[in-house]
């Protein structure tokens, strides 16, 4: 049977290994099952190619390109993607996954495709059977060149990962998910698809929309047939409605907002036990998660959401500042195991309620609760949300409530960034990991810690980001998906490895899966910044600031990159408004100084910042005195590091800046070399960024030979 479009050989090749249709013969069933379904979905017949006999099949004794020529003439290329799929070295994976990947992206519709309603869907539609490898997932996206993306058939309880049969109870599977559902999703997604190829989306040009009766029609109406005094009439209502639109909007005090967004605001914590915010903080992280996971919405991080806690401002006054269309506030009373979460959607410009819903449930239905908040907000926002967008929100994180509660608890310690609290916070993941071992969250947020650990506690490089780095991929082993694991990869790839290509590659990875998480675009623009790449910077952080408008407010880092990239009045400006509220903001002022010129100012800032900020405010200061012409201040402060390394971690690299300024620059070098070895960040910001540090080794052999060992 030929394909529904002429030149096509099938509508559908479905491909696979042939030791995974054994057995049970999972595959041939996958395909009768699609098959029945496909013809309640179409009205014409869809052919599918699927090499049912392997002796009357493609074999690898044949003549592949030629055959392939004929049998890759398809549509849509479904690939069962198992544990022995994913193997460059297979006969399915080279000449015919990769074989129609090749071919499509240079025939006539391309690989990707635009369907009716605006998204983009590929012409390869992956059906995965197993949870995979983090290095088979690697695999994958390296030849379809973006993440993969799929229908899932996969069952899992503790200690079982399978495919999916129409036998299994999907209330006892983990992914919630049922056979008969999953194949009518892959149905759905081959007649978007097809329909997307047949009808290429395109909006009218010229033309109008004439109703006869309860019928609509449309009808291209010619400009040339559009009278003058029409054209007058119509040029005068858009000069009318550009007057007038303005002066509505300032006469409701009310900035245009961005449609389909809204901020998640805290919870009140009814449970008469201060003990219970964390969980009530919980309940407002995990609802932001999920509408996070929508990309038709604009969601506020929970950093800008969190500070309007105990606000006298009203909600129009918080809309206007956010710019928001929608508020959701609500309240959480825990009493054993019983919970009343009650919420209420607010339109921000008419303070009319939207929705409201009052959830009295037992603790164990809280994950359908948050699910459920998260899909009702879509809907009343009229945003879309994609299949594998739902599944993502309703997605069980953990069975073990136990391991929930030490989970939440741990993310409520960790936001504090003490290194008290980050220690106990490490502890709780650690517990929470003992209690379920497939929490994939809880790997994710002791990884945090790790790299928190890091920066706030001086935990050394090599105590941090490797521990971080398996408990990530460790994560991706539970849940492919999750962005937070490339994000904390990505940052290791930069700070620990150096490796710039590897970071940009992760981070790309976390935004397809979160692109409403500011946290990426920070990562971002902390990368263009260490590459010297300064209004590159900015513009990230731009970004970041559309999801997390209290971060310029409220981390001076955006300063600092402000300065860098030239805009020094503006950066001043603002670290010295803030850095009351923030002190790290002192020692980004007098970083700027010190880059200035203006040793006396930097020597004031950077004395304010020793007590929180050590040893990197020490190194500064010391850079600052001894261009100030106080020497010995210098060799002060050098013997305070020196000392301090023999009892807990100093950067080495740092040690070697302040040597170098003395004059001792063989031991400069060895430091440098040393901080190298430990792989410090410091090493990343004398590379573009800190050229006052060991400014008088910058042309020597050693110094460019350590520096030259840095990947760009």
């Amino acid at each position: 049977m030929a394909s529904l479009i002429k030149g096509y050989e099938n509508d559908i090749f479905i491909s696979y290994r042939q030791k995974d249709n054994r057995g049970d013969r999972w595959v041939s069933e996958f395909v009768e099952a699609l098959t029945t379904e496909l013809e309640s979905t179409f009205k014409e017949e869809i052919s599918i190619y699927f090499d049912i006999n392997p002796h009357d099949g493609l074999l690898e004794t044949h003549d592949v390109n030629e055959s392939l020529k004929e049998k890759l003439k398809c549509l849509i290329f479904i690939p069962i993607i198992s544990r022995t799929y994913c193997d460059p070295k297979s006969f399915a994976w080279e000449h015919e996954f990769k074989a129609f990947v090749e071919q499509t992206s240079h025939d006539q519709f391309g690989l990707k495709i635009k369907l009716p309603d605006g998204n983009v869907a590929s012409r390869v539609l992956p059906v995965t059977i197993y949870d995979l490898d983090p290095s088979d997932i690697k695999e994958c996206e390296s030849v379809l060149g973006g993440v993969l993306r799929g229908v899932e058939f996969i069952y899992k309880e503790p200690g079982v990962n399978r495919p999916l049969t129409p036998n299994d109870d999907e209330n006892k599977n983990l992914n919630r998910t049922k056979y008969r559902n999953q194949i009518n999703k892959v149905a759905n997604a081959v007649k978007q698809t097809i329909e997307g190829i047949k009808n290429p989306w395109a909006k009218p040009q010229t033309g109008d929309t004439i109703i006869t009766g309860k019928n609509t029609e449309k009808k291209k109406i010619p400009w040339k047939k559009i009278t003058v005094p029409a054209v007058i009439l119509i040029s005068a209502l858009i000069v009318f409605l550009l007057i007038l639109l303005p002066l509505i909007r300032s006469s409701t005090g009310v900035s245009s907002p961005i449609d389909k967004s809204i901020a998640v605001l805290p919870f009140s914590n009814l449970s008469n036990d201060p003990e219970q915010e964390y969980f009530t903080d919980g309940m407002v992280d995990e609802i932001i998660d999920r509408l996070f996971k929508i990309g038709d919405l604009k969601v506020i991080s929970r950093t800008t959401s969190m500070s309007y806690k105990n606000t006298t401002l009203s909600l129009r006054e918080i809309a206007r500042e956010l710019n928001v269309s929608a508020i959701l506030e609500g309240s959480v009373r825990k009493m054993g195991n019983n919970v009343r979460i009650t919420v209420q959607l607010i339109d921000a410009g008419s303070d009319a309620h939207l929705w409201s819903e009052v959830y009295d449930r037992d603790i164990s239905d809280i994950f359908a609760i948050q699910s459920e908040v998260a899909q009702a907000v879509a809907k009343e926002l009229k945003a879309v949300i994609r299949p594998e967008e739902k599944n993502l929100i309703e997605k069980i994180p953990s069975e073990n409530l136990e391991a929930y509660d030490y989970y939440l608890l741990g993310v409520h310690l960790r936001t504090q960034r003490t290194p008290e609290s980050l220690w106990k916070a490490k502890t709780l993941f650690e517990k929470a990991i003992e209690a379920d071992s497939e929490y994939a969250k809880a790997y994710t947020g002791l990884a945090h810690c790790y790299g928190n650990l890091a920066f706030y506690a001086n935990l050394r490089p090599v105590e941090a980001y490797p521990p971080a780095v398996e408990l990530a991929y460790k994560a991706l082993e539970l849940d492919s998906l999750l962005s937070d694991a490339y994000l904390i990869i990505g940052v290791a790839d930069l700070a620990y490895n150096f490796d710039f290509a590897a970071a940009e590659r992760n981070y790309k990875r976390a935004l397809e899966m979160s692109p409403n998480n500011p946290e990426v675009y920070k990562s971002f623009a902390e990368m263009s910044f260490f590459k010297g790449e300064f209004s590159e910077a900015v513009e990230w952080n731009q970004q970041a600031i559309k999801f997390d408008p209290a971060y310029s407010t409220r981390d001076g880092l955006y300063g600092l990159h402000l300065y860098f990239a030239g805009q020094k009045d503006s950066a001043v400006s603002l670290l010295t408004k803030i850095a009351e509220q923030n002190p790290v903001c002192q020692f980004y002022l007098g970083v700027i100084y010190l880059h200035e010129g203006e040793y006396e100012k930097s020597i004031d800032e950077l004395e304010k910042t020793l007590s929180s900020f050590s040893p990197v405010s020490i190194t500064q200061l010391g850079l600052a005195y001894s261009r100030n012409g106080a020497l010995n201040e210098t060799r002060r402060l050098l013997d305070t590091l020196i000392e301090r390394d023999r009892t807990g971690f100093v950067p080495q690299s740092m040690i070697g800046s302040l040597m170098a300024e003395t004059g001792r620059n063989r031991e400069a070098l060895d430091y440098l070399r040393k901080g190298y070895e430990d792989r410090e960040e410091f090493i990343l910001l004398l590379l573009n960024v800190d050229t006052v540090s060991y400014y008088n080794l910058r042309s020597n052999p050693a110094f460019l030979e350590i520096m030259g060992k840095v990947k760009m």
